[in-house]
C-alpha cells in the first residue's frame, strides 16, 4: 500500500501534513474524510446525508465550511 502526504490548512491557519496508506491516490473526497476522521473522530462518525446528492464532495465542504480545514495538494510520499 503506497503512502499519500496530504497538505492541508487547518483551524489555525497551520499548513500540515498527514500521511495516509491508501491503494490509488486518494480524491479530494477521501482525503477529506481520512483528515476528518483523525482530527475530528467524533463528527467523522455523524452522517452528512444532508449535504450528500446535493453537493460534491460534502465532506471537503463541510470541513472546510464548519471547521475552517482546506486542503491544499494531495501527493505520493518519498
Amino acid at each position: 500500500m503506497q503512502k499519500w502526504e496530504v497538505t492541508f490548512v487547518d483551524n489555525h491557519g497551520v499548513q500540515t501534513v498527514e500521511q495516509f496508506d491508501c491503494e490509488q491516490e486518494p480524491t479530494m473526497e477521501r482525503a477529506a474524510q481520512l483528515i476528518r476522521a483523525k482530527l475530528l473522530p467524533v463528527p467523522a462518525e455523524l452522517d452528512l446525508n444532508d449535504l450528500e446528492g446535493r453537493t460534491d464532495d460534502p465532506t471537503v465542504k463541510s470541513l472546510k465550511d464548519q471547521c475552517s480545514i482546506e486542503i491544499l495538494s494531495i501527493t505520493p510520499s518519498a
